[in-house]
C-alpha cells in the first residue's frame, strides 16, 4: 500500500470513528443533563463494570486472529472454527456470571436493574470487536469505518428522539434497555458474516494463497485456543481497569455524583485518544504483525516516525484541552458538571504519555512478546487500583485523576523499556 492509499484508509477510519465518537459524546452530554449527575453515575458505573468484562467474552479472540494471520497468512484458516467454540461457551459463562453477581450482590436497586439490563451489551461489544478484526484482515476500511459509526449513532438516535420527545423524566433503565436493544441489533448482524468467515469465507489481503494453504490442516484444540489468546484477553482487561475503573471504585468510595462528574471528563479524554486508536489498533496492526515478521526495517521506521509523531499530537491535545476546559464542559455539560473541568485539566496531562504509549505498545503485541505486553499492563492495573484506593479517599475526584495519570506515566516507561530491550534489541546495539 502506497502513502496515498495509506493516507486515504487511515482519514477514512479517522472519519468515521471520529463521527462515532461525535455522537457517543453527544449521548453522554444529553443522558448527563438528562439523567442528572446521580443516576447518570450509576448508569455510567453500570456501563463501564460491564465494559471492563466484556474481554472475557472471547478472551482477545479478535486481536488473536491479526496476530495469527500476520504469522502464518491463509493457513491459520483452522483457528477460526474452535475460536468461535471458544467464544461461545466464555460468552454464555460470563452473561451467566454477570447476572448472578447482579441478583445476589449487594447492589442498590437501580445499580441491580442496569446491570441486569445492559448485560446484553455485551453481545453487541463482542460482536463490534470480532467483525472489526475480519474487517481489518481483508482491508475493508469503508466498510470497518461504518461497522464501528453506525452503533454510536443508532444510540445517540434513540437518546435525542426520546430526550426531545418526552414531557416527563425517563428512567435511566429505559435508556440502558435502548443500549441493549441495539446491541442485539448488531450482534444478529454480526452472526451472518461470522458464519461465512467460520467457513472460511475470508478475503485476506497481503498474503498470497498458495498451493500449500488450500490443503486441510491440523485444527486446533480448545484449550490451544485458550492458550494462544489469553494474553490479549488479559490485556485489554487490564487495560480498562487502568484506563476506566476510577468510575467504579468512585461510585464505591465517594457516591454516585462523584462517578458522574468523572464520566464527563472520562468521556472527552477518550474522544482526543480516538487518533492513536484509529491510527494503531485499526490500520497499522494487522501490517506490523506482517512487518514484524517479514519487513523488519519498515517495522523499525513505523515506530521511530511514529513516535515523534505522536509526541507531536499528544502535547497539541493537551494544551487545546488546558485553554478549552474550564467554558467548554460546562457549556456541554452544564452548570452542574463544572467541577469536571478540573478534572479534565489533570487528566490532560496524560495526552501526550498515551499518543506514545500506542506507538511503543503497539510494538510488542507482535510476534512473542505479547506475554511481556500482558505482564506490563496487568502491573499497572494492579498499581492503578491501589492509587485509587488510597487517592480517592483522601482528594476525591482529583485523586482518581492523579491515579491516571501515574499509571499511564508507568505503562509509558515500561513500554519504552519492552520495545528498545526485546522488540528492537539488535536495533540499539
Amino acid at each position: 500500500m502506497n502513502k496515498t492509499t495509506a493516507f486515504k484508509a487511515i482519514s477514512l477510519l479517522w472519519i468515521g470513528s471520529l463521527a462515532g465518537a461525535g455522537f457517543a459524546f453527544l449521548t453522554q452530554v444529553l443522558l448527563a443533563r438528562k439523567l442528572g449527575s446521580n443516576h447518570f453515575g450509576a448508569f455510567s458505573s453500570a456501563l463501564t463494570t460491564l465494559t471492563l468484562l466484556a474481554p472475557l467474552a472471547g478472551f482477545g479472540i479478535s486481536q488473536y486472529w491479526l496476530k495469527a494471520f500476520g504469522q502464518e497468512g491463509w493457513a491459520a484458516k483452522r483457528w477460526l472454527k474452535p475460536s468461535f467454540q471458544f467464544i461461545a461457551l466464555s460468552t454464555l459463562f460470563l452473561i451467566c456470571a454477570i447476572v448472578a453477581w447482579a441478583l445476589y450482590s449487594s447492589h442498590d436497586r437501580l445499580t441491580q436493574h442496569l446491570l441486569l439490563i445492559l448485560s446484553l451489551t455485551l453481545l453487541g461489544q463482542l460482536s463490534v470487536e470480532l467483525v472489526s478484526s475480519k474487517l481489518q484482515l481483508e482491508e475493508q476500511y469503508v466498510h470497518l469505518a461504518l461497522w464501528q459509526f453506525l452503533p454510536h449513532f443508532l444510540r445517540c438516535s434513540m437518546v435525542f428522539i426520546t430526550v426531545f420527545m418526552s414531557a416527563t423524566p425517563i428512567a435511566a433503565e429505559y435508556y440502558a434497555a435502548m443500549y441493549s436493544v441495539i446491541a442485539v441489533v448488531f450482534f444478529s448482524l454480526a452472526i451472518p458474516q461470522l458464519l461465512r468467515m467460520a467457513n472460511g469465507k475470508l478475503t485476506l489481503k497481503g498474503h498470497e494463497l498458495t498451493a500449500e494453504f488450500t490443503a486441510p490442516s491440523v485444527r486446533p484444540s480448545l484449550l490451544s485456543v485458550a492458550a494462544a489468546s489469553w494474553p490479549f484477553g488479559v490485556a485489554a482487561f487490564s487495560h480498562l481497569i487502568y484506563f476506566q475503573s476510577n468510575i467504579i471504585v468512585l461510585k464505591h468510595l465517594s457516591s454516585n455524583s462523584a462517578a458522574g462528574i468523572y464520566s464527563v471528563a472520562f468521556t472527552i479524554m477518550t474522544a482526543v485518544y480516538l487518533l492513536p486508536s484509529v491510527m494503531y489498533q485499526r490500520f497499522l496492526l494487522p501490517k506490523m504483525h506482517r512487518w514484524a515478521n517479514h519487513d523488519p526495517d519498515m517495522f523499525y521506521q513505523v515506530y521511530r516516525k511514529g513516535n515523534w509523531l505522536m509526541l507531536l499530537l499528544g502535547t497539541l491535545a493537551m494544551l487545546v484541552i488546558l485553554v478549552c476546559a474550564d467554558w467548554a464542559v460546562p457549556l456541554l455539560f452544564g452548570e452542574a458538571y463544572r467541577e469536571a473541568s478540573s478534572v479534565l485539566k489533570i487528566l490532560s496531562l496524560s495526552a501526550p504519555i498515551i499518543f506514545l504509549a500506542f506507538s511503543a505498545g503497539a510494538t510488542l503485541v507482535t510476534q512473542e512478546h505479547m506475554k511481556v505486553k500482558v505482564k506490563y499492563m496487568a502491573l499497572v492495573a494492579i498499581i492503578n487500583v491501589f492509587l485509587n484506593l488510597v487517592l480517592i479517599p483522601l482528594y476525591d475526584l482529583r485523586g482518581a485523576a492523579v491515579a491516571t495519570v501515574v499509571s499511564n506515566v508507568l505503562l509509558l516507561s515500561l513500554y519504552f523499556y519492552g520495545a528498545q530491550r526485546l522488540v528492537f534489541k539488535n536495533t540499539f546495539r
